[in-house]
């Protein structure tokens, strides 16, 4: 068994990561610690790569991509594979920034949707920064997920295939099938890849053999379709020069014809009863239908001796339209699209003015402009049939936000042992909010400060350990935050949150064993907080308020190599979350934090062969208003065998066939009390699915 480092733990040492890939050379490199490729063992926190490898093993055990990354990383929540939303799925109990190629896939509406943006089979691997960011600014107040992607090899061309069925055995429609195809060439100066990915998923079960509800709220991804088109070419422009841009196209959007009949809903009842008692029915046929459609385009130039100097320059775009699933209102149902676009540029320069010394430091700016649409539908057939009647006024103001941001990262070689790394980042946002509802519009602005400072000791063993203190930030949802407001913007600007981390770390990387440990504590002293209507039951928007929080934890992932074949592991990640009340600490609302999870495993291997079991357990938290999400553990398995004719591989998800509300079924529950009609949340995990699948690369 081949034994390569596959985490570190690193604080935040530097800033949004651009899109030159890692380097291996000998060690494992990342750029998601430093903005530039950078040697783990010389990053002061914690940083976990995840291979393309363990990323395909989890999803032929019928993972979906943010559910397979719940079990990689410690300190990153379960997520569920039936659900298009990874709503509060945080890092170490906060905020995600989740970025390709160090693009942002956030945006200042919050809508959850980062992991509905490509296919796995794209993904070359993912480099994860743990804990709160100085550099990375906004939305980076739990930790940093970049995906990087693919790309063109010398020689060739090179042919990778990959054909997938998953099911339940549970009726015709359980069954999902997905094919992709890639090709990819070049010489020594100009390499490229062009790749197709498609998947459509059937109907999803429960381990009762009864069909999963779909997600009114968030959308599921029942019979759901996604394309992702990829291209991507680099090109040597001299000896100190190269160019590389990437494009994609991706879309995923509801195909079925099965929806939520409401057997009650035209009978002229009060809203409560109409939409009580809903089931799963044929003959779903609606105008509009969820969807997220994203494009997106990356250019990255790198000079490796630009003024005595490496620099790396960055330009990308991303459109975003992401369309909700119609939700039954009084009389009619009314569907949301909101649309995103973002155009930025960063540039970083890295300097070494002497051994000792090295210097990173840079400018990032970026726009992002949001607008949406709101349509209704006339129901009939007890919803099953949606006709729209109207375009109205949109839930939600439009905006702008333009940001400018300049950092400076320093890293100090102070003895063979230790190292010292401190930094900073000064950001500023401008808000410009067009008139909705009860507001006129206005701007606002946020200014921010950021800070880090860390120490890294190296035994020279094979162990090292750090200590850190850094800061993040994060703009609460700004069109939630000036929706249907009576006031103006300018007096009553909605403030943004500074989160600050203590952590302490150490990782040992020996023959037999590799550990990694890291304990944590971050604190604010503002919250975000919900606002509603004057009866209290329905959430119309989100503010900033002065309340004292904390999260603290400790994550780790620890493996022991027997022999040449055996591999034993576990990975985990205890975290609180808790506000102070009344000068009192108690339990953060089930409906933002976090699980406790753990997942333990045993995985057997040699040239061609690979067997795993795995153990995933979420452990149940309640809160100080006597909500309850219940825990629950999921067993998954999977084998593979490689063939002259291709890799073939054989994955179970939930072996035991446990019954078990997902995480954000739970969390729905509470959100949408008001609406009494529980079984609209009943949103279960799947029971026993089998995923067979083949891949070749030629």
């Amino acid at each position: 068994m081949k034994k390569t480092l596959s985490l570190g733990l690193v604080v935040a040492t530097g800033g949004v990561a651009l899109g030159a890939s890692a380097q291996e050379t000998g060690e494992t490199m990342v750029v998601v610690g430093a903005r530039t490729p950078t040697e783990i063992s010389q990053i002061p926190g914690a940083v976990w790569v995840v291979d393309e490898a363990q990323i395909q093993q989890q999803l032929r055990s019928g993972q979906s991509l943010k559910s397979a990354l719940g079990r990689l990383i410690p300190g990153f929540d379960f997520g569920s594979s039936t659900n298009r939303t990874n709503y509060a799925q945080n890092f170490r109990g906060r905020d995600a920034l989740v970025m390709i190629n160090g693009v942002s896939l956030n945006n200042s509406r919050s809508l959850s949707r980062q992991f509905d943006s490509i296919d796995p089979f794209n993904i070359a691997r993912i480099e994860v920064l743990s804990g709160a960011s100085s550099l990375y600014g906004g939305g980076a107040t739990g930790g940093i997920i970049n995906i990087i992607t693919k790309k063109g090899e010398q020689g060739g061309p090179h042919f990778e295939s990959e054909l997938g069925l998953t099911s339940g055995f549970n009726a015709s429609d359980d069954l999902s099938r997905r094919a992709a195809q890639s090709v990819s060439g070049g010489n020594e100066r100009v390499q490229g890849r062009l790749a197709v990915a498609v998947q459509e998923n059937g109907s999803f079960y429960d381990a009762d053999g009864d069909i999963i509800k779909p997600d009114i709220a968030q959308t599921g991804l029942q019979e759901n379709r996604s394309v992702d088109l990829m291209g991507n070419i680099e090109a040597k422009l001299s000896d100190h020069e190269r160019l590389d841009i990437t494009a994609q196209y991706y879309d995923s959007a509801y195909v079925g014809d099965k929806g939520l009949y409401y057997p009650n809903y035209e009978s002229g009842a009060e809203y409560s009863d109409k939409i009580q008692n809903s089931e799963v029915r044929d003959g779903y046929d609606s105008d509009v239908d969820p969807e997220t459609e994203r494009l997106y385009l990356n250019a990255n130039y790198h000079h490796d001796a630009l003024l005595g100097q490496r620099f790396y320059f960055q330009a990308y775009h991303r459109e975003e339209s992401s369309v909700f699933n119609p939700f039954p209102g009084g009389s009619t149902f009314t569907v949301s699209e909101q649309n995103t676009d973002l155009t930025g540029a960063k540039a970083v320069f890295t300097a070494s003015p002497s051994d000792p010394l090295s210097v990173t430091y840079g400018l990032d700016a970026s726009r992002e402009e949001f607008d949406s649409k709101r349509y209704t539908l006339a129901p009939s057939e007890g919803g099953l049939e949606l006709d729209q009647t109207d375009v109205l006024d949109p839930y939600y103001p439009s905006f702008q936000a333009d940001t400018l941001a300049a950092f400076v990262q320093a890293d100090y070689q102070l003895t063979s042992n230790l190292q010292l790394s401190g930094g900073a980042r000064v950001e500023q946002t401008d808000v410009e909010v067009e008139p909705q509802g009860g507001n006129d519009g206005g701007s606002n602005d946020y200014d921010v400060s950021l800070f880090n400072l860390k120490a890294l000791y190296d035994f020279q063993n094979g162990q090292q350990t750090w200590l850190a203190y850094t800061q993040g930030f994060e703009i609460p949802d700004i069109a939630k935050a000036y929706r249907d407001v009576s006031f103006d913007i300018s007096d009553n600007p909605v403030d943004g949150i500074k989160t600050q981390q203590l952590e302490a770390g150490w990782r040992l990387t020996g023959r037999d064993w590799q550990s990694q440990i890291a304990a944590y504590y971050s604190w604010s002293d503002k919250a975000i907080d919900y606002l509603y209507t004057n009866d209290g039951e329905l959430e119309i928007g989100v503010t900033t308020i002065d309340k004292d929080v904390r999260t603290y934890g400790l994550e780790g992932k620890v493996e022991r190599f027997v022999g040449a074949n055996w591999l034993f592991g576990s990975a985990f990640n205890w975290v609180k979350s808790e506000e102070k009340v009344g000068g009192e600490w108690v339990d953060t609302s089930v409906t933002e934090a976090s699980l406790p999870t753990a997942t333990l495993y045993g995985e057997w291997s040699d040239v061609d062969t690979r067997a795993r079991l795995q153990v995933n357990r979420a452990f149940g938290i309640d809160d100080a208003s006597g909500n309850e999400i219940d825990g629950f553990t999921t067993v998954d398995a999977t084998a593979s065998q490689d063939t002259a004719y291709g890799t073939f591989s054989l994955g179970v998800e939930n072996l035991l066939d446990e019954s078990y509300v997902t995480i954000w079924g739970q969390r729905a529950a509470v959100f949408y009390e008001a609406y009494d009609a529980q079984s609209l949340w009943d949103l279960q995990g799947r029971g026993r699915t089998y995923t067979l699948t083949w891949s070749h690369a030629y």
